[in-house]
């Protein structure tokens, strides 16, 4: 492998009708030559963050996170919640993703979100998903994925239905244009 993924989006090609994957944007935690984690960042549960604190007993009344959708991270440990924030404070599992973005599985920062004592964005999601190791270079040689280095912007501003077409126009593409079968040059 001559370069990781991490701090990439994942962009769904038309033609990928996997039904977790379809027209998905997943956000690379960690690549390397053992696989890939990342989580899927533009779909929605049915879930409001306030219930799933609820179900944790954990207090946290934040107004703030009344309108936050729990997202779907993916197929692996469906129960998993991980949050993707912005917040350089360590929490009891905290993993650096970028020079501004970190993951945390630990429930302590549900305890700070929508306070001044938590993260200024953040997203949480139940569940990730996995690559074995070469897995998803393959995928992307088979043209189920077009990669690009994340911005922040997409994952904290744009809202998760328009997730799919702001990555794309990262790499200058309108994704509704594409072909939904694609072959090799």
């Amino acid at each position: 492998m001559k370069s990781s993924l991490q701090h990439h989006f994942l962009i769904a090609m038309p033609a990928l009708s996997d039904s977790f994957f379809y027209r998905a944007v997943v956000y690379i935690c960690e690549h390397d030559t053992q696989g890939a984690m990342g989580l899927i960042v533009n779909k929605p549960t049915q879930v409001m963050l306030p219930e799933l604190l609820s179900h944790l007993e954990i207090s946290n009344t934040a107004a703030a996170l009344r309108a936050m959708p729990v997202l779907f991270g993916g197929p692996v440990q469906k129960g998993q919640g991980m949050v993707i924030h912005n917040s350089q404070q360590q929490w009891k599992t905290t993993l650096a993703l970028s020079e501004s973005l970190f993951l945390t599985t630990s429930t302590d920062i549900l305890e700070k979100m929508g306070s001044p004592d938590g993260p200024e964005k953040s997203l949480v999601t139940l569940g990730y998903s996995g690559w074995e190791a070469g897995q998803l270079e393959q995928e992307i040689v088979n043209n189920s994925w077009l990669t690009v280095s994340a911005e922040e912007s997409i994952l904290f501003d744009i809202p998760a239905d328009k997730r799919w077409h702001e990555a794309a126009k990262l790499l200058g593409i309108d994704i509704n244009l594409m072909p939904n079968s694609m072959g090799h040059a």
